[in-house]
């Protein structure tokens, strides 16, 4: 490979073999090469003897660094060489792609159409699977037989006894900041009795629900996908396919089924312990004796204050567990697919919570409750 210059323009003439055993010697001549600006340059490929992919790619690379300066004319290129070339420059996705806009405004618009895209896609194929879900479980009522009790009562046991004592901590010890941060405000106006008005109604209404949904979405949901995914890398979700049975049926209504009995009861437990927690720091904080919270409690609180976290549970349950089986089911057959999908399934199923937890407040605020 060498460059002339001549009189009607720079003259480049090819040589020898470009295949993949002279691949790094001639991508280091490129490289050496002093490009003519503005000239028009002739390649001369009469003395080119063998080209495989790989001489066509730097071939290519050639080009493309040239025809930025310059006016390329080819020369003498035998057609096989030109039907290889022509074959890597349209595979080339470098080749083909438009060059990235330098405007910073045009770019990040681009990337939030491209997230919008992302996610309408996402949202459209998560309501395919909650309408396939919800088939399955009409079949199953109008045949209670195909229910897989077994399964269920194993993934009720998994979701909720298993549960008991990180759920129990956690909103003990809220219950115990809730009155202590409750208790060092209310202080300051000489109203710390209506500390237990604060614990009563945070816990009840919202965060029982929402801190046990996220810590079953974090516990169970990646759980669902995690072992549903595993089965996708040992093949034995086809495996189901192949016996003739349904995956939504034998994996994921039982799932779904588990955590939306389990929950409501996981909320109630979280609520008593709440309580306790509050009742337990404004005694030690506030002297308020246990008589005498509960008895305030009794007058601060509705039969509604706690119907609204306990109606919460059962959709909180549900959306959780869908997402960690969608999820779970949409695992490729490679560990590192495993690893992903379940990091995504919590934050999609925390997500979901808050977003309907919104929902929820907006319509009982709406209805007066």
């Amino acid at each position: 490979m060498s460059l002339q210059r001549e009189a009607g323009g720079a003259q480049l003439r090819l040589t020898g073999t470009w295949t993949l055993p002279e691949a790094a010697r001639l991508a280091r001549g490129i490289e050496a090469l002093s490009l003519p600006k503005g000239e028009p340059l002739g390649i001369e490929a009469g003395g080119l003897e063998r080209l495989d992919t790989a001489g066509a790619v730097l071939l290519n690379r050639l080009v493309g660094k040239l025809g930025k300066q310059a006016d390329i004319h080819w020369q003498n290129l035998k057609p096989e060489h030109q039907v290889l070339l022509d074959y890597v420059t349209n595979c080339n996705p470098a080749a083909a792609a438009p060059p990235p806009s330098d405007n910073g405004l045009v770019r990040f618009i681009s990337h939030l159409g491209w997230l919008a895209i992302f996610f309408l896609r996402e949202a459209r194929r998560f309501i395919a699977f909650i309408g396939r879900v919800v088939e399955a479980a009409v079949m199953t009522m109008l045949r209670p037989r195909r229910l897989r009790l077994t399964s269920t009562l194993f993934h009720m046991e998994q979701t909720g006894l298993n549960a008991l004592p990180i759920v129990g901590l956690i909103s003990f010890l809220i219950g115990v900041v809730m009155a202590y941060q409750g208790a060092d405000q209310l202080q300051q106006f000489g109203a710390e009795v209506f500390v237990v008005n604060l614990v009563a109604v945070s816990v009840l209404r919202e965060l029982g629900i929402l801190l046990t949904a996220i810590v079953v979405a974090g516990r169970s949901g990646s759980a669902f996908t995690a072992q549903i995914g595993s089965m996708k890398v040992n093949e034995e979700v086809d495996a189901i396919r192949t016996l003739g049975l349904d995956p939504i049926e034998v994996l994921v209504l039982p799932r779904v089924l588990a955590l939306m009995l389990t929950l409501p009861l996981l909320t109630f437990f979280a609520d008593i312990m709440g309580l306790l927690g509050g009742a337990l720091m404004a005694w030690v904080a506030l002297d308020i004796t246990p008589f005498l919270f509960f008895e305030r409690l009794h007058e601060a609180v509705t039969i509604w204050s706690f119907l609204v976290g306990m109606i919460k549970a059962p959709v909180f349950a549900a959306l959780i567990a869908m997402v960690g089986c969608y999820e779970g089911l949409r695992v490729k057959r490679d560990a590192e697919s495993v690893g992903r999908l379940t990091t995504r399934s919590v934050v999609q199923s925390i997500f979901l919570v808050i977003v309907a937890d919104a929902l929820f407040s907006i319509f009982f605020s709406a209805i007066g409750v």
